[in-house]
């Protein structure tokens, strides 16, 4: 399964390998003299256009890295914008955040455009301690090494060596025994990587914690919550916690049981918890996959796929497993270009059919909003994000007959990705709740994290699951989850856009047409909004209550039911 990756996807018009080129020019934004509001705005339009041509070069040399972790030479541009341009950036972008913050104009500008931008940036201004630069730079190098350990990951199927993604991707196989062996396998590889995954894991938070108390704070938990400009509390997320466990867990346990039953098996063992009760991948080869993800968004708005085949023909997709390539999946914004890239490193199966819708929601909202202009880094909240990737994957879900065209394989393809619905309410979560654990107890062993999350695994999506004779490879697989790594604390915004993402699904269910236009116009939104208002554009609430929790439970629940 190959794809061409040789085409130039993103522009590079500053060269970041002149390092005092780019320095003058941040300089120069700080000599400015702003004498009034006509002059602050001008210099705000001036900053933002030489951090977007950074950001798109930094972001295509990160994309680049992604694909082929084993080149040399991308390898050394990523690093040197890592650890030379990144530290340079820091320390402009703090000084540049003074200098708008000191302005006396600066509270005279339009509340409604520039309210949010004044908001983070003074937080920043708060934040911003030069002794956490190194700390930062030293914190990417260790996010880069895993994804070289990660990238190179592969394991012996068959007689021949395959990618570590493929061998996840036999998890979803009918076959009870096949399940097994994988389940046995990428434990196997997990055990090899330990020691490192441990290193790893221990630097980072030793690291992450001593930036937190370097900025003011008891522990990196609350300045994250801080930088990421969170509109709830912290018990906001405990609260959460407790009414997914108290709500949703009992319902899962009863689709567990649903499920044993379908796969015919006395015990519910942890390699049934991915079974996917479809025969076989929805397709071999990349173009496939391309040309019927095309059609099942051709059938729910034209848009969708004029986007998806100008992606397609100026080289914005590299889908597909490859030795070398990094974990994962996501999809980035390219400001210059005006364009979004998506990656993904899956083999075929019905996971990765979803991926690509998932990241084609996030492309489509990356899309509507260029037509605003480039959105600024502040804009970006992953709570609004996730939204349309998750309303994306519901959107297309009567549609799934274009893989599966057999009437009970589409029902079990629909099942699939409500059940998939159902783990993002707990899944996530649970990713959250262990991240608290971690960073609120940083002296903690690695046999502590260990235990830990295996102990919030098992309260959660391993609730229904004999997990007996399986709690060590439990406890180390939290190392295949990219996000602990790179993304600190980017998890229980999944769960939160999901229950938004079911009342988009609510919506759809009564009038197909206008759910999708309040898709659209959620998505293109003006993103210096509350994240409440954004939702409300796209016709559903920002609303994790217990009320909310419950309601939307029992109707994800019914509707699997009724596809029964």
């Amino acid at each position: 399964m190959t794809q061409d990756i040789s085409h130039n996807y993103y522009k590079e018009v500053i060269d970041l390998q002149n390092v005092e080129g780019v320095e003058a020019q941040m300089r120069s934004l700080l000599e400015v003299p702003i004498q009034s509001i006509s002059e602050l705005e001008k210099w705000l339009i001036d900053e933002q256009d030489l951090m977007m041509k950074i950001t798109e070069a930094i972001t295509g040399h990160q994309v680049d890295f992604y694909r082929n972790t084993e080149d040399v030479d991308i390898k050394s541009t990523y690093l040197h914008d890592q650890q030379v341009i990144q530290p340079l950036l820091m320390k402009y972008e703090a000084k540049l955040n003074e200098k708008c913050c000191e302005s006396p104009y600066l509270n005279e500008l339009d509340e409604n455009r520039y309210g949010l931008m004044r908001r983070v940036r003074e937080s920043k201004v708060k934040l911003f301690r030069e002794e956490n630069i190194p700390l930062v730079v030293k914190e990417q190098e260790l996010c880069t090494k895993y994804s070289e350990i990660m990238g190179g990951l592969t394991v012996e199927w068959e007689g021949e060596e395959k990618p570590f993604p493929f061998i996840q991707s036999q998890l979803d196989h009918l076959d009870r025994a096949v399940r097994e062996k994988a389940y046995h396998l990428i434990s196997y590889a997990y055990r090899q990587i330990k020691p490192d995954m441990d290193a790893i894991m221990d630097e980072l938070v030793q690291l992450r914690h001593q930036i937190a108390l370097n900025a003011g704070f008891e522990n990196y938990r609350d300045y994250i919550f801080v930088t990421k400009y969170r509109e709830y509390s912290v018990q906001d997320c405990y609260d959460f916690h407790e009414n997914v466990e108290k709500h949703i867990i009992p319902a899962w346990n009863r689709l567990a049981d649903v499920f044993k039953s379908k796969l015919g098996v006395d015990t519910y063992r942890p390699w049934d918890n991915t079974a996917k009760l479809l025969k076989n991948p929805p397709y071999s080869e990349v173009s496939t996959l391309l040309d019927g993800v095309a059609e099942m968004l051709r059938k729910t708005d034209p848009y969708f796929t004029d986007r998806f085949d100008y992606m397609r023909e100026h080289g914005l997709l590299d889908l597909g497993d490859r030795k070398g390539k990094s974990p994962g999946g996501f999809c980035v914004p390219l400001p210059v270009s005006g364009d979004t890239f998506v990656f993904a490193n899956f083999s075929p199966s019905f996971f990765s059919l979803i991926a690509l819708i998932h990241e084609m929601g996030h492309a489509v909202n990356g899309y509507l909003q260029s037509e605003r202009g480039p959105i600024e880094e502040y804009q970006w909240r992953a709570e609004v994000a996730e939204l349309y990737s998750h309303g994306m994957e519901l959107l297309l879900l009567d549609k799934l007959d274009q893989f599966y065209p057999e009437e009970e394989e589409f029902k079990s393809a629909q099942r699939e990705e409500l059940r998939r619905a159902f783990t993002m309410l707990f899944g996530p979560l649970s990713g959250d709740l262990f991240q608290h654990w971690v960073y609120t107890n940083p002296k903690h062993t690695a046999k502590e994290r260990d235990e830990k999350f295996f102990e919030i695994s098992k309260r959660y999506g391993l609730n229904p699951v004999d997990t007996s004779g399986f709690e060590e490879g439990i406890g180390m697989s939290w190392a295949g989850t990219l996000h602990f790594i790179q993304y600190p604390f980017y998890d229980i915004e999944y769960s939160i856009s999901m229950l938004g993402a079911l009342q988009l699904l609510e919506n759809y269910r009564k009038n197909p047409a206008q759910a999708v236009e309040s898709f659209k116009k959620g998505a293109g939104a003006d993103y210096n909004q509350s994240i409440a208002a954004i939702y409300k554009e796209t016709g559903v609430s920002f609303d994790f209550s217990e009320p909310a929790v419950k309601r939307m439970g029992e109707f994800l629940e019914k509707i699997i039911q009724d596809i029964h």
